[in-house]
Parts: structure tokens; sequence; C-alpha cells
């Protein structure tokens, strides 16, 4: 129904003229209170009107703006990924919006269909993979859609990722060749989140590698809610099961795993190890410094923003072959897991 809808249709609703909504719909809100610009953008949403793609092609119309959706700005990870992306956009002459989901499907829909009136040249991605339906609109709507960090299962689309196998593998390796053998891992809800499948199948191969039975109360899935993580932590220290070292497979969680180790009153690296996951600004400043599985996230926001332009520009990008980008992590060793000088973990 809503391919149906035209801006005649929903000026008429909004009692205003259709050059208004022409304005709005452009970002232009200059010459209208809030309160008409309020009133017309909820007609525009209560009637899922979406300005007809074929028109904007056949007008010739190019915004050379991109937008991007990211699942949580909260985490530093982004900040990177972001200048990235920007930096990208900025050369070649694009701007860029920002938007954040927090993992809440039906805010990344409305930031879609956001960017969609706003008739942007293209969307990069960190899906809630709640959405698979709307995902595959947007190729059926020849939108070019870069997917970042998350893949989508089930669907084609062009993919930049790092590769979280091996992010795991080498993480519990180094704790392994220290002499760790009651490894823990702690995760969010897997979900369909290919990081976090990832990184626990890297965890799960580098055991089988060394001879280590995966035990299956070393494995600890925890609500992202605050102090879930914190709570999980002390519980597992305080059991029968308590382990000599943990991977956090992120970052925000790993702060959440101090204070859960601070709590009981023990300290890494002398009672626990522990690896985090990406790289932060802080991680070196810790007591002690923290040992992170480092990914290249400035690089994934350039090589994003980089193939999504190359869509953009080519008369049959959505047409083409559709590409996944896979990067490598690389282990930065700090104090925090105990490492010897005179260690190999190559």
């Amino acid at each position: 129904m809503s391919s149906k809808v035209t801006m005649t249709d929903v000026a008429k609703e909004a009692g205003v003229s259709k050059s208004t909504v022409s304005r709005i719909l452009n970002g232009n809100y200059g010459q209208n209170t809030e309160k008409t610009v309020h009133k017309v953008l909820k007609v525009i949403d209560d009637m899922d009107y979406r300005p007809n793609a074929l028109a904007k092609g056949l007008k010739g119309m190019k915004t050379n703006v991109i937008g991007i959706i990211l699942s949580n700005l909260q985490n530093p990870f982004w900040i990177k990924v972001l200048e990235g992306v920007e930096d990208t956009c900025r050369s070649k002459g694009y701007s860029l919006m920002i938007c954040n989901s927090n993992e809440e499907a039906d805010i990344e829909e409305e930031h879609i269909k956001q960017f969609q009136m706003r008739q942007v040249d293209g969307i990069i991605i960190n899906p809630t993979i709640k959405n698979l339906n709307l995902y595959d609109q947007l190729k059926k709507d020849r939108l070019p859609f870069i997917s970042i960090n998350r893949k989508i299962y089930g669907l084609e689309f062009d993919t930049v990722v790092v590769d979280n196998v091996s992010g795991g593998k080498l993480a519990v390796t180094h704790l392994i060749k220290l002499g760790n053998k009651k490894i823990a891992i702690f995760l969010y809800p897997t979900e369909g989140i290919s990081p976090r499948i990832e990184r626990l199948a890297g965890y799960k191969e580098a055991l089988k590698d060394y001879g280590i039975d995966s035990d299956p109360e070393l494995i600890v899935i925890a609500k992202e809610t605050p102090g879930s993580i914190r709570e999980k932590v002390k519980q597992l220290l305080l059991s029968q099961k308590r382990p000599d070292a943990i991977l956090s497979t992120n970052n925000m969680m790993t702060l959440e795993i101090l204070e859960g180790i601070k709590d009981l009153g023990l300290t890494v690296p002398d009672d626990i190890s522990l690896i985090g996951y990406d790289e932060t600004v802080w991680s070196k400043h810790l007591n002690p410094p923290l040992t992170t599985v480092n990914q290249p996230s400035y690089e994934m926001g350039q090589l994003a923003a980089e193939r999504l332009i190359s869509l953009i520009e080519s008369n049959d990008s959505v047409d083409e072959e559709m590409k996944t980008i896979s990067l490598e992590p690389n282990l930065i060793i700090r104090e925090s897991c105990g490492f010897k000088e005179g260690v190999n973990i190559n």
C-alpha cells in the first residue's frame, strides 16, 4: 500500500502544500514552524510514504549524502569506525548522517525510513539483525547498502567485517601458552549476531587445538543490562568452576568484569588473567594495562565507505556481485594476562 501513497496524499492529509512536504523531505526545515515539521513527518510515517526511487532516478537527483546507522554509539569501538567513514566521505565529496539504533529494531526501522525519505544515496549499517524483511526491501528498492561489522545470515549484501573466529583463537591461544587451561568466555546473547557467534567459535577451536575440553559452565552469556555481567563474574569466581583466565568479547563488558573481580577482592593478573576485545584509549591506562584483541576499526569504516560510494557511482551497482571484505585482527599484549618475556604466541 505504501507504494501507492503520493506526495499529494501526504500534503492533503497534513493540510500543507506539496512544496512544503518536499522541503521537509529534503531536510529543509527553516521555512516552516516546528509544529508543521512535526505534523508532516508524522503523516509521512503514518502513511508509510517513501519517495519513488524510479522517479528519483529519472530526475537525476543525487544528494551526495550517506546515512550510517550504528547499534550502540556508547561503545568506543565505533569512534574509529566513524572516523574512517567520515574521512572517506569527505574526501569524495559526500556528507554523512549518523544515527544510533541502540540495538532496537523499531528505532533502526525508523532511521532507515527517514534516510529513504531524505533520499540519501546509500546506507551503511551495523544491523540489529531484527529487520530482515526491511533489509531485503532495500535491495529490491535498489538502494546501495553495506552491512558493517555484522553479517546478515540468509541474505546477500556487501559486507565489511573482521575475522572474529581468528580474534577468538588469538586470545585463547595466548592464554593457553601462558599456562591457563580453565578459560572462561563472557558473551552477550548471540541471537544471530555474527561477531558473538564467531568469537565463541574461535574460543572453542583454540581449546580443541590444544586438547582442552570446552566446559559449558565456562561459557557465560549475560543480558545487555547494567550490572548483569558484574554479577555473573562474581557467581563464576565463587563457584567450584572458578577459571584461571577470562576472555571478554566486548570492551564495555570488560569494565564490568573488572568491577566484579574487584568486588571479590581479587586482582588481575595475580588471581585471574584477563583479555579484552577491542583496543580503546583507556586499555593501556588500566592497572594493569589490558591485553586486547585489536580490530582495524578505522580501516573497516574506510573500506565500507569506499565500497558504498563505488556502488553509488556505478550505473549498475545493484547488479554487481556482492562482496564480503574480511579484515584480520591482531593481539596487543600487555600485563593483564601475566605475559612472560620469551613466550612465543605466533
